[in-house]
């Protein structure tokens, strides 16, 4: 099976995607991981099937009381042709 050639010029909606720890005050779970990890795979293998686009990777150094604390996440940003009906 043989898909066409990605064309930028088509997309028409952006999902963005975060995966990991944005917020201090929310700890990121392994429940969290798998949702976030399971709607980039349904983006990537459901029909209208996404493309990824682009990254964007980033990270936060913060001070909590004497200890330093690095939070890290990437967002995928997913182009579409059309917004699938099950986002809704």
């Amino acid at each position: 099976m043989s898909k066409k050639p990605f064309d930028q010029s088509t997309v028409r909606f952006v999902k963005r995607i975060t995966v990991g720890s944005t917020d201090p005050a929310r700890p990121f779970s392994e429940e969290d991981a798998a949702a976030s990890l399971d709607t980039l795979n349904r983006c990537l293998s459901e029909s209208p099937s996404g493309y990824i686009m682009g990254t964007e990777k980033n990270f936060t150094v913060m001070n909590v009381g004497e200890h330093q604390i690095v939070m890290q996440w990437i967002v995928y940003h997913v182009g579409f042709t059309r917004k699938p009906l099950w986002l809704g």
